[in-house]
This record gives C-alpha cells, structure tokens and sequence, in this order.
C-alpha cells in the first residue's frame, strides 16, 4: 500500500503496511469526528477532492518505509498534519527519515474514504490475529497450537 502527497512539482510516495492504512483511516475519522464536536472544524463533500484525484500516480517510487505515523490540527491554519516516521532498524543507531504532510479537513476525509476502499478490496483479515489470510488459509498465531492454519 502506498501514501502520496504532492505540492506543485515535488511528490512523495511512501510504502505502508494494510493495518497502517486502516489505522490512518480510524484516525482521520476520529480526529474529524472530534473536530465537529467540538464544533472548531466542520467539512462538507464540497471540501473533498474528486475521487481521480486520490489515484497514485505513476511511476511509484516509495521513499521509505513507514514506521510511526501521528496525526494533529492547526486550528491557526485550520490544517491537518500527519507526520510519517520512517521503519527504521533499532540496531543501526540511526534516526529515519520524517514526512510531514498537510492537508485540509476535507481532504483526509476523501483520503480515509479512499483507504477504507482500498483496504476492503484486499484479502480478509484473520479474525483472531488480525493479518491478512491468503486464499490457501495462513499460520494463526491465535490459534494457540489448536489450529496451523485457518481457512
């Protein structure tokens, strides 16, 4: 699964993992569910982009890996901000790289709408473990050595 973001001619592409995309897709509609509470941000279908517009674009070239995301509001610029951490080895000592993406309520609305579609069309969801299951059935580690393999 791939996140990009563009502003004029520079665009980022970044490799994420199925669980990654739903959690972000939890967490924009969490955040924005909060932010209409609270009544200091409202969005509307006609803040989000066409759907097109939310297609990768080729060619998909992944700067990093992503390891941590996070996601917060500017209520100065009325903004969003996800940061994207990249995966990095704990044993290399070295720090990873560090995305910082904004965009508008309505256009993490759109994204999470997106994600949840994109993620849906994937391969089920075990569920005792939550990974992906292939056609043949995986190794459960919820299966608590009762079961090698779930259909």
């Amino acid at each position: 699964f791939f996140l990009q973001a563009r502003d004029g001619d520079q665009l980022i592409s970044l490799k994420l993992e199925k669980e990654q995309v739903s959690a972000l897709a939890t967490g924009i509609d969490d955040l924005l569910r909060e932010l209409e509470q609270q009544e200091v941000q409202r969005t509307s279908p006609d803040d989000e982009p066409h759907v097109r517009d939310l297609e990768l674009e080729q060619p998909v070239e992944p700067q990093f890996v992503v390891g941590q995301m996070g996601l917060a509001f500017d209520p100065e610029s009325n903004m969003v901000s996800l940061v994207a951490q990249e995966l990095v080895d704990d044993e290399s000592g070295q720090d990873g790289a560090v995305a910082r993406i904004w965009a508008s309520p309505g256009q993490l609305r759109a994204l999470s709408r997106h994600a949840k579609d994109v993620v849906a069309q994937g391969r089920p969801i075990c569920p005792l473990c939550g990974r992906p299951m292939d056609p043949e059935g995986h190794f459960c580690p919820g299966g608590n050595g009762h079961s090698t393999e779930i259909a």
